[in-house]
């Protein structure tokens, strides 16, 4: 059914408002229908503070299928979770990851696992192999399958109202990590997730993001790092830091730190040996 008029203009506005809040420019020119997800998608913003108490029965389980409504590449399903909600267990993961303390405030941690081991015992079950899980690609297909797996479950999370937050520095030990959480050979942690009830006195905004001229590109790739188009990303990321409290720093020299040195990786620059550790023989 078609919306009436009246409907379609508020939907546009919410969709212009939304683009708007982030891109903190004018919005791009969508001429395109509102949609719920789309509103949660765009409305996004991570949660770092989040208020005391247990998820709602069922909660995680319903996390967990939208987690398995994602894509998989040729259905091979290469990901699992490890859901943590004991406070001990939290805080040494906590302790791994930083410190971290978000970790240890939110009632519910996702730790997301690149999985060929489930695959191996199923080759072996099968009298092969399983020579194509030891190339670089299987590794890659599992993280790749994991992360479109979160993601859907962090749509899923802030169409309940709930905050998320992404944790790369399960990284920074992922050995520890793995002992842990007792994975075996070929599984190790990509990511966390921390999931509650955000905090809403100690919410953060939604942060801008690149310029769509800065990322899309049409049928070639094209210049990305055009300086009037950083510039005016800094200026709009410097905005939101002060808004929020921040220490003020570009984003342009924010990327430049981040990849500036092997020592900013915090001990992820051992990674390729970490992983043959742990099973994968990455050919």
């Amino acid at each position: 059914m078609p919306l009436s008029a009246e409907v379609h203009d508020t939907a546009a506005e919410r969709l212009a408002g939304l683009l708007r809040q982030r891109y903190r420019a004018d919005p791009p020119a969508v001429d395109a229908p509102w949609s719920a997800a789309i509103d949660a998608i765009l409305d996004h913003r991570s949660a770092r503070a989040y208020l005391p108490g247990a998820l709602p029965e069922g909660t995680l389980e319903l996390l967990i299928a939208a987690a398995q409504s994602a894509p998989t590449s040729s259905n091979l399903q290469a990901w699992s979770v490890v859901a943590v909600s004991d406070p001990d267990h939290k805080a040494r993961l906590a302790k791994l990851a930083g410190p971290n303390a978000q970790i240890n405030e939110a009632p519910l941690f996702l730790v997301w696992i690149a999985d060929l081991a489930r695959a191996r015992a199923i080759a072996g079950q099968y009298g092969v192999p399983g020579d194509g899980l030891d190339y670089i690609e299987s590794f890659l297909l599992a993280a790749l399958d994991a992360a479109l797996a979160a993601q859907n479950a962090v749509v899923a999370a802030d169409s309940l109202g709930l905050g998320t937050c992404y944790i790369g520095a399960i990284r920074n030990h992922p050995e520890a990590v793995a002992a842990e959480l007792g994975l075996p050979p070929e599984a190790i942690a990509v990511f966390g997730l921390t999931v509650g009830k955000p905090d809403l006195a100690r919410a953060s905004d939604v942060k801008p993001r690149l310029p769509q001229a800065s990322v899309l590109h049409r049928e070639r790739y094209g210049a990305s790092t055009r300086p009037d188009e950083l510039a005016a990303y800094n200026g709009a990321l410097r905005q939101f830091q002060a808004e929020q409290k921040m220490a003020p720093i570009d984003w342009t020299e924010q990327v430049s730190r981040r990849i500036g040195t092997s020592a900013a990786l915090k001990g992820r620059e051992r990674l390729t040996e970490v992983l043959r550790r742990l099973g994968f023989k990455l050919l």
